[in-house]
């Protein structure tokens, strides 16, 4: 079905591989310890048979092709992309690093490519934090990406432990937001998610990326790093439901549980340093709920190719029921600010390096591009 097109569409959650990354991870998939929650998802994406899965193992290869044909045929101007989950936090980091950097080289030359068609985020090694830091930089200096992807947990670790730092200093002072995008929880967390395959989109997935979210907030993190800014799917990963009664139950025995003392309530920072994408969430009901809860400033659009239909999420953001202006902002306005996509018919990439990359309504400081 084609669709006209009264709104500039950038969807802000769009996987893609290379081939070095996809096979390795093929690889890892079929030898990894069984215990490990990652490996039964994408053993059965790579094993598994079905249409549906041939072409998800096609499409998150095609950057050229369908893609783009996929995108047309719906009025969907631009991918941000990101490099599949888990990314490269499943390999030794000396792996990871390079794997990380080749990933990003060729983000960076299919954007050139197709120049307005696609944004990128870069995918980083955590595993090795300074490596990563500076991976942030190049990609953000001069290959002119517009954030980061990082796939929740590293090893079971979160990025508010203290050795991850270097990776929230360095995408705080490049204005570069993280995307914390989801995986399978860490085997630790995931034995209760497992007798019937809850570990995966169907909640755990939420349920590890909201928590992963959740200690930055509650770890002090963004006292630390005011000027940090955070991206989750899933219209929050269930958080922007729960802000009544995390707020409440904050200070509730909090110096029993050594909770950081913090200078705004939980809520507080999930609106200023936060913001949320549709992505695989194609529910009126629910978006209207969050634009109360957390502001539509705040919500961007996603659709989370190949993994979702790309009809459905146009369809679903057309058809809902919510200001105008606030479509607008939800489809490409909020995105253009928060990631730094040039606007449509507005000033070209060089142009685009001399203008703050984004800000906040929240408060949240803007950035100063060096080349895109």
């Amino acid at each position: 079905m084609s669709y006209p097109s009264p709104y500039r569409r950038i969807a802000t959650e769009e996987a893609f591989s290379v081939p070095e990354v996809y096979q390795a991870l093929r690889e890892w998939a079929a030898t990894a310890d069984p215990a490990e929650p990652d490996r039964d998802f994408w053993d059965f994406v790579f094993t598994q048979d079905s249409p549906g899965l041939r072409r998800v193992r096609r499409q998150l290869l095609d950057l050229d092709g369908e893609r783009l044909e996929v995108m047309d045929a719906n009025g969907v101007d631009v991918h941000l992309l990101s490099l599949t989950a888990p990314g490269v936090q499943t390999f030794p980091a000396a792996a990871a690093v390079s794997l990380a950097r080749l990933a990003n080289d060729r983000l960076a030359s299919v954007i050139a490519r197709h120049r307005g068609r696609f944004a990128g985020l870069a995918a980083v090694a955590p595993q090795d934090p300074p490596a990563a830091a500076a991976e942030i930089s190049r990609c953000v200096t001069e290959l002119g990406l517009n954030g980061v992807v990082i796939n929740s947990h590293t090893g079971g670790e979160y990025l508010d432990e203290e050795r991850f730092w270097p990776i929230l200093e360095a995408a705080e002072a490049l204005g570069a937001p993280i995307y914390i995008h989801p995986r399978s929880p860490a085997a630790s967390m995931a034995a209760a998610f497992r007798k019937y395959g809850l570990e995966t989109g169907i909640w755990g997935f939420a349920a590890e990326t909201g928590l992963h979210a959740l200690r930055l907030i509650c770890g002090g993190v963004f006292d630390r790093f005011p000027g940090l800014r955070i991206v989750l799917g899933h219209l929050g990963e269930g958080l922007p439901y729960w802000l009544y009664r995390i707020d409440y139950m904050h200070p509730v025995r909090a110096s029993y549980h050594q909770r950081p003392s913090l200078s705004l309530k939980p809520s507080e920072y999930l609106k200023r340093n936060f913001a949320i994408t549709t992505s695989g969430m194609n529910w009126a009901p629910v978006l209207r709920f969050c634009i109360e809860a957390v502001g539509a400033d705040n919500i961007m659009f996603a659709i989370d190719y190949p993994y979702q239909v790309t009809e459905d999420a146009v369809r679903f953001l057309d058809e809902a029921e919510i200001p105008e202006g606030d479509k607008r902002k939800i489809y490409h306005v909020n995105a253009e600010r928060i990631f730094g996509i040039p606007p449509a018919g507005g000033p070209g990439p060089e142009a685009t390096a001399l203008c703050g990359r984004w800000g906040s309504p929240g408060g949240v400081r803007g950035r100063l591009v060096l080349t895109f």
